[in-house]
């Protein structure tokens, strides 16, 4: 029997969107009913590009559009937060991009709002679907590593430009927001294998010269329940890309080259007794594994490995890491139009107010 398409709106007309959406719901056989933007020309490129079926007139309404069954969130940090709990309240499903808001507050009301709708909420942390994810805990499952004794993550970028939305502060930018809770949610997920979840001990880090408050670059150091320890890294300064994230344990290590990007590398290099092996799991998109994993949530009630109370935790972990490391909290957005027209309690506006389509 064939399965329905999801029905998805995608909010904005950001570049991304074309590996993290576009391609997965084409390989999934979905339809990408509506697109909208700010700049409603951009939606219609994006449209035209993509094989969107209509642009809608602005956010709000194709939030409220009865044919879109999930709405898909790929915009700036601050954003995530306002227009996921809008989507919620319109009893959608959602799949946003990372984070899932801008502080563990806002995160918490995601979370209740999701609970509230009884509908499928989840933080675009794809890399976990991917066999090179899968092969890291393979390989702590199976016992060939032995224990679980240290984890390293880091993930770095070479410098966007001055004005690009990730060193907004308003808009909840920095290295650890973008990039760094990548490493964080991967040493979340090692929590099987090490007695528990990691708790933070200590984190560092820099501040983007002409963003006050912006985090170029940060270290956080963890410790496990069972004794073993963690490092996450990020960097949005860095000579060169790097996304590797290495395990160790007693009898052997692993390293996944690229575990955010495995369609780029897709190798894992295994030192064990047996002595040193490559394996290659396949470039096949993470965000192709992602979407099929949602989309068996959503139609047939598969299990999902992420929901709104991950994406909690994960969002209480950052802001422990910015208090530590001396930075401020991300400031709320000022939250949108209501669906329906009318304006949303202003929860705390905590900065300067970004300007909100």
């Amino acid at each position: 029997m064939t399965k329905e398409p999801l029905r998805i709106g995608v909010l904005g007309a950001a570049r991304i969107a074309g590996l993290s959406m576009v391609g997965p719901a084409r390989a999934g056989g979905h339809r990408l009913v509506a697109v909208a933007a700010r700049d409603r020309r951009r939606a219609e490129d994006f449209a035209a590009a993509h094989g969107v079926e209509r642009v809608a007139g602005s956010y709000a309404e194709l939030i409220a559009d009865p044919e879109i069954d999930v709405v898909y969130n790929p915009l700036a940090n601050g954003l995530h937060g306002p227009w996921n709990l809008a989507a919620l309240q319109a009893a959608k499903h959602v799949l946003t991009e990372k984070p899932s808001a801008s502080d563990a507050e806002e995160a918490a009301e995601v979370r209740d709002a999701a609970a509230t709708a009884g509908t499928a909420f989840m933080e675009g942390f794809h890399y976990l679907f991917h066999p090179v994810t899968r092969r890291l805990h393979e390989l702590l499952a199976s016992g060939e590593l032995g224990d679980l004794r240290h984890v390293e993550a880091m993930v770095a970028m070479p410098a966007p430009p001055d004005g690009d939305i990730r060193w907004s502060l308003p808009l909840a930018g920095g290295a650890l927001m973008d990039l760094g809770c990548y490493g964080l949610h991967a040493l979340r997920m090692l929590a099987p294998w090490a007695g528990g979840p990691p708790r933070l001990v200590t984190a560092r880090g820099g501040e983007r010269a002409g963003a006050d408050g912006v985090d170029e670059w940060l270290h956080a150091d963890l410790e496990f329940p069972g004794g073993a320890t963690g490092t996450a890294n990020c960097h949005m300064a860095y000579d060169t890309w790097q996304m590797s994230c290495r395990v160790v344990g007693t009898r052997g290590e692993a390293t996944a080259m690229n575990f955010v990007q495995p369609h780029l590398d897709d190798r894992v290099v295994v030192r064990a007794a047996a002595g040193e092996r490559t394996e290659e799991l396949g470039r096949r998109s993470s965000y192709t594994f992602q979407l099929e994993a949602f989309a068996a949530h959503v139609r047939d009630g598969a299990p999902l490995a992420l929901d709104a109370e991950d994406a909690l935790t994960t969002m209480r972990l950052i802001e422990e890491c910015y208090q530590t490391a001396g930075f401020p909290p991300r400031p709320r957005t000022v939250p949108p139009l209501a669906v329906h027209g009318r304006r949303r309690s202003r929860a705390r506006a905590t900065g300067p107010r970004a300007a909100v389509p």
